[in-house]
């Protein structure tokens, strides 16, 4: 009676793993697309050029990264004409999103970094919003400490990773 109920269950289970494991026929449907043939126009096919590193790289001409005095977020001379000329070309580039990080130095602890990495986001944000770029195309985000571009301990190093880069994504 056991070797038939054993006999039993290895066959039901190996009906069962070889129906499970059928293979299917591959769908026709288009590369990206849904079935049917049609696409989903919430997802975005639009093909991103930018560096990843965005305004950090020095890769977009147009698109400059500013920098921040020592603990604050206030907008010298200098990064308003750089955030003016970043305005222009975010008019310029309409189907993009830009994301604006953020950075410290590593002085100061991680809590209060991430809240002056977010002020000057914001500080930027900000400005730009008051040369006419819509608020909507703008999104912020603060790294902190966490994303140094220059390694050290030196005036040299903290001056540089004090900053705001600008990353284009695509709408």
């Amino acid at each position: 009676m056991f070797r038939r109920f054993s006999l039993t269950m290895v066959l039901l289970s190996a009906l069962v793993l070889s129906v499970s494991c059928a293979s299917k026929k591959k769908s026709e449907a288009p590369v990206g697309g849904a079935e049917g043939g049609t696409m989903d126009t919430n997802v975005t096919s639009q093909d991103m050029s930018f560096d990843p590193a965005g305004s950090d790289s020095g890769n977009i001409s147009g698109l400059s990264t500013v920098n921040f005095e020592y603990d604050s977020s206030t907008l010298t001379s200098e990064s308003r004409r750089k955030l003016a000329e970043n305005a222009d070309w975010i008019k310029a580039n309409s189907r993009v999103t830009v994301q604006i990080e953020g950075h410290c130095d590593s002085r100061g602890s991680v809590e209060y970094n991430l809240a002056l990495g977010e002020r000057r986001a914001k500080a930027v944000k900000n400005y730009l919003v008051s040369l006419g770029i819509d608020t909507k195309r703008l999104t912020i985000l603060s790294y902190g400490e966490e994303k140094p571009i220059a390694m050290g301990d030196t005036e040299e190093a903290y001056a540089k990773n004090r900053r705001a880069n600008f990353v284009p994504l695509a709408q």
